[in-house]
């Protein structure tokens, strides 16, 4: 039978919203758009590591000319950046199913291969990787910050939602699910928006 036509549901491994599979459809979607998108916001990163640009003012405290980068830029470029989310879960995918890991040396090749076979493979990495909810928050979270300095967006605003003990959360409109540390309820992304506004308390 297939998954979709099951009847039983159970909480989403990324969003804990109902789901008939492990990983609710449209999270699944979202982590596909976000390596299909990487690899071009990468490269776009390029034009946002000049001086001038929207996000950066290129200048240090050195007595030397100003870098001409904008840092913010340069983390994500460099290696470890997104090259050390994407290519981590691509080689921790790799050893969990005994797969050779090529030895890319540019951080770009390895951007794009990483992307690549995580896409390609995002049906084993939804069933059965136990970090799939890490994966997808680290996606998401390095997808905005790329698309913010790429595009000069601010970043989303944070707005205060009540839990249902009466704890105060902060979420976004991207918020993938929140976690309340009080009563731990579990709230995924559609949830978490429906709560209701938590009262601003005077000052």
């Amino acid at each position: 039978m297939n998954l979709d036509d099951a009847t039983e549901t159970a909480p989403c491994a990324v969003c804990d919203g109902p789901a008939r599979t492990r990983v609710h459809p449209g999270c699944r979607q979202r982590i596909a758009e976000h390596l299909d998108a990487l690899p071009k916001l990468y490269r776009q990163l390029g034009d946002a590591l000049h001086p001038g640009r929207r996000g950066g003012d290129g200048r240090t405290g050195t007595r030397t000319a100003p870098l001409p980068c904008n840092a913010d830029a340069l983390d994500l470029v460099a290696r470890g950046g997104i090259e050390g989310v994407v290519g981590g879960w691509a080689r921790d995918l790799c050893e969990q199913e005994r797969w050779d890991i090529p030895a890319y040396q540019s951080v770009v090749a390895v951007v794009d291969w990483a992307c690549a076979t995580l896409a390609l493979n995002l049906g084993i990495l939804c069933d059965e990787h136990p970090a799939i909810r890490e994966i997808a928050d680290e996606l998401r979270q390095i997808t905005g910050q790329a698309r913010r300095l790429v595009t000069g967006e601010k970043p989303p605003r944070r707005i205060g939602v009540a839990c249902t003990c009466g704890r105060t959360l902060k979420v976004t409109l991207d918020t993938a699910g929140v976690k309340c540390p009080d009563c731990s309820a579990q709230y995924g992304h559609s949830e978490a928006l429906r709560l209701p506004l938590a009262e601003r308390r005077a000052a």
